[in-house]
């Protein structure tokens, strides 16, 4: 990988995380440490899916 596509792979990583985390806020009622931990956990491993997910239907 070159710093380009690192940076960018980086960047939609992020994107991915915040809005799954964004979500992960709405749909909550009540937020604390806990549930911010566990909402920022499983809004990373969505995001790491996501780009697999998109990596795999784009690759050529």
């Amino acid at each position: 990988m070159t710093g380009r596509t690192t940076l960018l792979a980086v960047g939609e990583l992020l994107a991915w995380w915040a809005g799954l985390a964004l979500l992960w806020l709405v749909l909550v009622s009540s937020v604390d440490t806990l549930e911010r931990i566990v909402g920022a956990s499983a809004a990373a491993v969505g995001a790491l899916a996501a780009r697999a997910g998109r990596r795999a239907v784009t690759w050529r």
